[in-house]
């Protein structure tokens, strides 16, 4: 199948808003390709490292769904986007367990819950906070030992899916995942259908209390496949932003 990737080097001469308009026209011709409407799928900005402006620039060109991956890191950046209003807040990144009360207090949603534990942690600090937190389960499709998420057919799965019934104060609402790295964009297509089938399996279950509306899967290197395998949000960052800063 065709792809319709352009390198994201081009993002660093751009201007934020111009990066995301080429991405939307290709989310539209991936889209097109695979018989989908576009508008069903969710452009997020991974602003994890970026600052304050840069986000800004993001919302201002019509981005308001926004990834994090260090609860610290946005704490730190959140008193000065609170005129944001229409922001949503996703965090992204691996969560310990120690840290779900401050994730559950300062997010709209935790997309990288990978166990049990940290969800009956998240419920409680839902409560607390007096809020229903949306959560995604990731998913390990490749079974990458450094990599965060559960097995696509393990028990801690079903345990999660289980349980959704008494965690009341979160909402199940899909599964993410981050595929094995590749240049080779067609080698993810097979682990995005692979959540997409799961996807599919567990929604044709009817656990209760839970919902199998989100996909989230491709990044700026292959979203296009991703749209293509049924992926409705998609995590784009240095597409978007640029080169990320160097750590400190």
């Amino acid at each position: 199948m065709p792809s319709f990737v352009v390198p994201c080097d081009s993002a660093s001469i751009m201007s934020i808003a111009d990066n995301i308009d080429r991405i939307r026209e290709r989310m539209v011709a991936a889209a097109q390709h695979a018989g989908r409407d576009a508008n069903t799928i969710t452009l997020m900005a991974v602003s994890k490292t970026f600052p304050v402006e840069a986000i800004r620039e993001a919302y201002a060109a019509g981005i308001r769904v926004f990834g994090e991956n260090r609860v610290q890191e946005f704490v730190g950046k959140m008193d000065s986007l609170r005129d944001l209003g229409e922001a949503r807040w996703h965090m992204i990144g691996h969560l310990q367990s120690n840290k779900a009360g401050k994730a559950a207090e300062v997010f709209h949603a935790v997309d990288s819950v990978d166990s049990l534990k940290l969800a009956e942690k998240l419920d409680d600090a839902a409560k607390s906070a007096g809020k229903k937190l949306a959560i995604l389960i990731e998913v390990n499709v490749g079974g990458e030992a450094a990599k965060s998420g559960v097995g696509p057919e393990t028990a801690e799965l079903d345990s999660l899916l289980s349980a959704a019934s008494r965690l009341e104060h979160l909402e199940i609402r899909g599964l993410m995942t981050i595929p094995p790295y590749t240049e080779d964009l067609q080698a993810a297509r097979p682990y995005f259908r692979k959540l997409r089938e799961l996807r599919d399996r567990i929604a044709a279950r009817n656990w209760g209390g839970v919902s199998m509306e989100t996909l989230s899967m491709g990044m700026s290197h292959d979203f296009e496949i991703a749209i293509e395998e049924g992926s409705t949000c998609v995590r784009v960052g240095t597409a978007i932003f640029g080169t990320r800063p160097p750590k400190l």
